[in-house]
């Protein structure tokens, strides 16, 4: 998804052990243990952000799958439980902040995109969705994606493709994967190339906020373009929506532009920082 620039508040500094005074820094002296008294206490080791837990762990796990590979269920089972663990206070987000409020009660709210990290393998990023939000049917191609809803309750309705490719215009088939509420705290989501849900659209029943990880990342000259779709509104000619015995249901998607009332806009991540060493 195209997402539009948008000022964020600058990144601060590390507070040095420093204090200010006559216009002066002057750095604060450490007092030595006198002598006899025995070795200083060791310093408490810090807690390794949950971010940082995260980025490590998709470092690992998509680096060794390889470009583009989707990878082993050992590796996706270690980045969705570092996912499961992680809470919205690990990202320093609210449901009280700007991102989730609906600035005309009357229109279509703007999906905020905060970015964590971004590299050829993979990307981690945080949605914000006020209530009524909606980000539209759209397709991963050729992607690994993890969802984890870390506050609110969406309605998600998902899809894969009933049948490969082919280069014919016009609407395709496509089954229904999912269809109903999630509602925070819930496991995280996963979904595949072709398997999973590929094609999903969120609609935020209130203040909403999914950190995806998305492996690789869109890349147009990659051809993983982001691609959105409509239900087909000519889907009566081709065949409407099905049920079939088994109790699946399909349904005649066709690509459409983004929704003209669709705002994604990108803003600062001000939660801990990914440091890539």
């Amino acid at each position: 998804m195209q997402v539009e620039a948008s000022g964020g508040l600058p990144e601060l500094e590390g507070s040095r052990s420093a204090s200010w005074v006559g216009g002066a820094i002057r750095r604060r002296r450490q007092r030595r243990p006198r002598h006899g008294a025995g070795a200083a206490p060791q310093a408490m080791a810090t807690p390794v952000a949950a971010v940082q837990r995260l980025f490590e762990a998709c470092r690992e796990v998509f680096n060794d799958a390889g470009p583009g590979a989707v990878p082993p269920p050992a590796g996706i089972e270690r980045v969705k439980a570092v996912l499961d663990s992680i809470t919205a206070e690990d990202v320093g987000l609210t449901p009280n902040m700007s991102y989730f409020r609906r600035v005309d009660p009357h229109g279509t709210p703007k999906i905020t995109y905060l970015h964590l990290y971004k590299c050829e393998a993979f990307s981690i990023g945080i949605f914000c969705l006020p209530s009524r939000g909606v980000i539209p049917l759209h397709n991963h191609p050729g992607m690994t994606v993890f969802s984890k809803l870390l506050f609110g309750t969406m309605h998600v309705k998902s899809y894969d493709w009933a049948a490969a490719q082919q280069d014919i215009p016009g609407p395709r088939l496509a089954k229904v994967k999912s269809d109903g509420i999630l509602t925070a705290p819930h496991e995280t989501s996963v979904l595949y190339p072709e398997d999973g849900g590929n094609m999903h659209c969120f609609t935020a029943q209130n203040a909403c906020a999914v950190l995806d990880v998305l492996g690789p990342p869109y890349d147009d000259g990659s051809g993983r373009h982001c691609q959105y779709y409509n239900v087909s509104s000519s889907a009566i000619s081709v065949g409407g929506s099905m049920l079939m015995p088994g109790g699946d249901s399909y349904e005649w998607l066709e690509e459409s532009e983004p929704p003209q009332d669709f705002y994604l806009v990108g803003s600062a991540y001000m939660g801990p920082r990914i440091l890539d060493q």
